[in-house]
């Protein structure tokens, strides 16, 4: 059966995507059209398929190539090759030395104080702010995350974060802006993307030289374990800017999000504040221990990320037909997995648009009060297969340790005489503030009011797209 989708304009569908807000914005609207699986235009694809049933989407779980193209943003941060779409020979042992790394639990619990002591002075640096001045939540987040990953597994490097974090959204938003035609509004981008991507790689250069020499110092020294494997000089140094930009930018924005959504639902805050209380008796910040029974905090986090996916969509690319139900995708194409769009599919998120933490209640046997209900990295192919994710350390994104201490003390009570007010977002269900054309959603501020009810207002982005 033909596969259901808009006909190709002859601008390779650019001008769809950006009348729609961005592509994750796009393929929520192709999917309520069209139904579960759509074939759309995209710039550099012959052929793409998005795919918003997780049923259907196990059905690509074998699937292991990522297409080229669509990854050659990240290229120039790279000099032995995209790490993001190395042939499986190079990427199965690479990949195995980054979970040696990045996890395990003794690891994570002997770095765990420092985690929580890096996220104490951020959330009390914003108590001590007066009310009124906003809080850049995403910013002041990825570069907490930045540093917790620069402490746990790159030799305690301390590296400029704000300017590393600005340097990576100037690189990729240029070259993002160039893979999909972006109109260049700025005469000046590219020369301020090549100095920004001069500097990163003096950023990485440095890190690497600081690393102790005599091997590996610790089971969580990356640069160590990569030396130690006979990796080559360039690929150490790709696998830290990689590591640099993948282990800080989704937990800073799973954590903003979750922040965003307990200002504006004061009765979940509420009840996230009293189980740290339960918890955490007289003491003002977890220990690694409590994590596993701040069960209502990990559901708020999984279903803040079911709403706002720290990344949007994933791809992969058929290397022979693939017949898909009642549909055959043919050899070549780039299939989608449309994150959002899987999130927020009615058929099997009751109610998507809602907030709704105890969709995640653990039953006995940890399985979801909604039975039909399971988080998408039980199922998405990105999540399980031979190239899943490497962010599974200590910032990876299912129990960030940022949250904990962040939500003991940065005032998100309704009963502390005041509230922090979202100011701003990508996305939100009640929200329709927009985005830039290539970015997931993500809020912009954050800022402290008096004692009453969350109060969001419409705030524009000022960052650009990355």
């Amino acid at each position: 059966m033909r596969i259901p989708g808009p006909e190709r304009p002859e601008d390779g569908g650019l001008s769809a995507i950006a009348a729609a807000g961005g592509l994750h914005r796009y393929q929520l609207r192709l999917h309520e059209e069209y139904g579960p699986v759509v074939r759309f235009p995209l710039p550099g694809a012959d052929t793409a398929v998005s795919i918003a049933d997780p049923v259907l989407l196990e059905a690509t779980a074998h699937l292991d190539r990522r297409p080229e193209a669509l990854f050659a943003f990240l290229d120039p941060l790279c000099e032995a090759g995209n790490l993001q779409v190395l042939p499986a020979d190079e990427h199965t042992p690479w990949r195995r030395l980054l979970l040696s790394v990045l996890a395990g639990r003794p690891a994570h619990e002997r770095h765990f104080a420092r985690f929580t002591e890096l996220a104490r002075e951020l959330a009390d640096r914003w108590a001590g702010q007066a009310d009124g001045e906003p809080v850049e939540l995403q910013h002041e987040l990825t570069a907490l995350s930045l540093r917790m990953i620069c402490g746990f597994a790159l030799g305690g490097a301390e590296p400029d974060t704000d300017r590393v974090v600005a340097a990576f959204e100037e690189v990729l938003t240029e070259y993002l802006g160039r893979l999909y035609q972006v109109p260049r509004t700025d005469p000046r981008s590219a020369e301020r993307a090549a100095a920004a991507l001069a500097y990163l790689r003096a950023t990485v250069d440095r890190v690497v030289a600081a690393h102790r020499s005599g091997g590996r110092t610790d089971r969580s020294d990356l640069i160590g374990a990569l030396v130690e494997a006979g990796q080559s000089p360039a690929r150490i140094r790709d696998t830290v800017m990689v590591t640099l930009l993948a282990a800080h930018h989704t937990t800073g924005v799973a954590v903003s999000w979750t922040l965003h959504l307990l200002g504006r639902h004061l009765d979940v805050a509420d009840r996230v504040a009293a189980e740290l209380d339960q918890v955490l008796g007289d003491r003002a910040t977890p220990e690694y221990g409590d994590l596993r029974r701040l069960t209502y905090l990990d559901m708020v986090l999984k279903e803040s990320m079911r709403l706002f996916p720290p990344g949007p969509y994933g791809a992969r690319e058929t290397t022979e037909d693939l017949v898909l139900g009642r549909y055959e995708i043919p050899a070549g194409a780039t299939v989608f997995y449309p994150f959002w769009a899987v999130h927020l599919n009615p058929e099997h998120w009751p109610e998507p648009e809602r907030f709704n933490p105890e969709r995640f209640t653990p039953q006995e046997g940890g399985q979801a009060a909604e039975t039909r209900v399971r988080p998408l990295r039980d199922r998405a192919p990105q999540l399980r297969g031979r190239r899943v994710g490497h962010g599974r350390g200590p910032a990876r994104p299912g129990r960030p340790p940022q949250a904990p201490a962040l939500s003991t003390r940065a005032g998100t009570r309704s009963d502390t005489g005041g509230t922090v007010r979202a100011l701003g977002t990508g996305r939100d269900p009640d929200d329709g503030a927009s985005t830039g054309p290539l970015s997931p959603p993500r809020p912009v501020r954050w800022v402290r009011s008096g004692r009453g009810e969350a109060q969001p207002r419409t705030y524009p982005s000022e960052h650009p797209t990355g």
